[in-house]
């Protein structure tokens, strides 16, 4: 076997390095949501009493950014996947300019696009007051990554050529595409929802300005609790937005690199 060179230990010693800056104010924010006392430290002692702080006081935000989530994961579904359909059986300029467009939420700032919406829509009072505000902003900067997931995949195989094929015996076109196109999209589709998911239940900086002391959403509360509570109930607060959003992230690095292909190792 040979030595590894030292080029390669420099190499796993600089990323170790950065995954430890990384990764270490995240491990000390979890602990001081379960030690009893963060100034004293662990050696105070472990408890779970600021998470059940935190379900009585925020309970209520957690739910609502479940719920506009999901909400988030359906419009983007039935406005996202037909529109990558459109997209990627009419390629050209018009198609490559759309698609264009639909980033741009994503490369406005959040609070740009906050602002537009309120003085857009502000004046309607009960809409303006309640989550489905919030839910119109969320579907703009998250329906990019929708479309995109699924576009990658439509362009990857030979959607024309299934299409006539189903055509050929007969499908009409509602069953060509929930019969051929979108089990064949559905890698994307499944990673498309996972990363709305995700960034719904995390996004801050659209939900700041479109917020009302009614429609906190999980990120509004963890900023009021380090804001104005003791350092303890904000980092337990991070450890419920951590058990919620990890299981995403890792069921979204696991379909997503379902999608990649695998290279077979040559037999001796």
């Amino acid at each position: 076997m040979r030595s590894r060179p030292i080029a390669f230990w420099l190499q796993l010693g600089f990323t170790l390095l950065v995954c430890a800056f990384l990764i270490v104010p995240v491990c000390l924010s979890i602990m001081a949501g379960i030690t009893a006392n963060y100034f004293v430290g662990i050696g105070g002692g472990v408890t779970l009493r600021w998470i059940g702080e935190v379900w009585r006081l925020y309970a209520d935000t957690i739910f609502l950014s479940l719920r506009i989530a999901l909400a988030c994961l359906a419009c983007t579904l039935v406005l996202g996947v037909p529109a990558a359909y459109v997209l990627a059986r009419r390629p050209g300029r018009i198609a490559r300019a759309i698609e264009e467009l639909l980033v741009m939420p994503v490369a406005v700032p959040g609070l740009a696009t906050a602002l537009a919406l309120i003085v857009a829509y502000g004046g309607f009072g009960d809409f303006r007051r309640s989550w489905l505000f919030i839910l119109v902003g969320h579907v703009l900067f998250t329906l990019p990554f929708m479309v995109r997931s699924v576009l990658a995949v439509l362009c990857s195989i030979d959607l024309r050529m299934l299409e006539e094929g189903a055509a050929s015996l007969g499908a009409r076109f509602h069953q060509r595409f929930f019969g051929v196109v979108l089990p064949n999209c559905r890698s994307g589709i499944l990673a498309g929802s996972l990363m709305v998911l995700t960034l719904s239940v995390g996004e801050f900086n659209l939900t700041w300005l479109l917020h009302t002391p009614l429609t906190k959403t999980l990120p509004v509360g963890l900023a009021d609790s380090y804001a104005s509570l003791r350092i303890e109930i904000g980092s337990a607060y991070t450890v419920v937005f951590f058990v919620i959003i990890i299981p995403c992230l890792v069921l979204l690095q696991r379909f997503g690199a379902t999608g990649r292909p695998r290279t077979r190792k040559a037999k001796p």
